[in-house]
């Protein structure tokens, strides 16, 4: 009889999660969780020397956390950690751990992507996409029972459990090489065979509003929403978390984005610049307010959505975005 593989996200802390091996990355600098766990790990007096690109480590964490290893993966600079990246990162981790941890049955992951501005359910998906691309690849420890994705913001591992169910509607993956996909639906097929590698070819907007904690709602409920409803990716940057020049990074993705969307509302001098700098390139705006004082320039002739509430927001933006293909004809081009 065949086994299967129980996969699941869950709201906590990583430092308290038990698990065989934790996973984390390693981005050529250390970031957030990756660099809390390695300053954890050499507090307790643990030599750990980090992974260059496309090696790995795997070191015993021996009671600094509840997961009884950590596996840091080498993968290129944040700033190219994109889409494909995320899904070559989740593989190589399954692949990895197949001769360095035979035995692990409980593997646990962190999500990767929309902390510094991917698309959250594109960045997700990649990472399961590379899990699945594993496991019916036969490249995967052969003890495994679980996979558990961590995540410490709640609104974030809710939304995040919703695609994982619309993926795998039982929470589980058949461990069945080429055949363990096969009682999926259609859509979850193509998704998992497509995401990552095609992702770079998705039209996506960018979203230039402060990266705090309390634009977070109106990001993920009011904007991000409305534009993968429309079929469109939705990324932003987070200006704080990258090192090097991080506006070569931004410039790019505004420059190749089919539409900007701003919110003006904060007169934050970082979106002001954003805007101006799309307007360079040609890019089509949306900006966003609160009130109509917000504004701090004639936009006479530019579209503008005034909003009160988040569901207002949503309904108006994703108004906009269904019209914009007769507006914008390339948009979906």
């Amino acid at each position: 009889m065949n086994r299967s593989l129980k996969l699941s996200v869950v709201q906590g802390d990583a430092f308290t999660f038990e698990g065989d091996v934790l996973v984390l990355k390693y981005a050529q600098s250390l970031y957030g969780l990756d660099k809390a766990v390695h300053m954890r790990i050499r507090q307790q007096g643990i030599a750990l020397e980090l992974p260059d690109v496309n090696d790995e480590v795997i070191i015993e964490t021996h009671g600094s956390l509840l997961a009884t290893r950590v596996l840091f993966v080498g993968v290129k600079p944040l700033r190219q950690f994109n889409y494909s990246e995320i899904r070559d990162f989740a593989r190589r981790a399954l692949a990895s751990l197949t001769h360095k941890v035979p035995s692990a049955r409980h593997i646990v992951f962190t999500v990767h992507g929309a902390g510094y501005g991917l698309d959250e359910t594109e960045a997700f998906e990649s990472e399961v996409a590379g899990i699945v691309e594993a496991v019916t690849g036969g490249n995967f420890p052969k003890s495994i029972e679980a996979i558990t994705f961590i995540e410490s913001d709640q609104g974030r591992a809710d939304r995040l459990s919703k695609s994982l169910k619309k993926l795998l509607p039982t929470g589980s993956l058949l461990i069945d090489g080429y055949s363990s996909v096969s009682t999926l639906t259609a859509e979850s097929q193509d998704t998992l065979r497509t995401a990552g590698y095609s992702s770079a070819g998705k039209p996506h907007i960018f979203v230039a509003m402060p990266f705090a904690a309390e634009m977070d709602d109106i990001y993920h409920y009011g904007i991000q929403g409305a534009a993968n409803a429309s079929g469109l990716l939705c990324e932003r940057a987070d200006l704080s978390i990258f090192t090097g020049d991080v506006m070569e990074w931004v410039k790019a993705r505004i420059a190749s984005a089919k539409l900007v969307v701003a919110d003006l509302s904060s007169a934050n001098p970082n979106v002001y610049l954003e805007v101006g700098y799309a307007w360079g390139c040609r890019v089509p705006t949306v900006l966003l307010v609160r009130e109509t004082s917000d504004l701090k320039f004639d936009v006479k002739g530019q579209r503008c959505i005034v909003y009160k509430s988040i569901k207002q927001l949503e309904e108006s933006l994703q108004r906009e975005l269904q019209g914009l293909p007769q507006i914008i004809p390339h948009l979906y081009s």
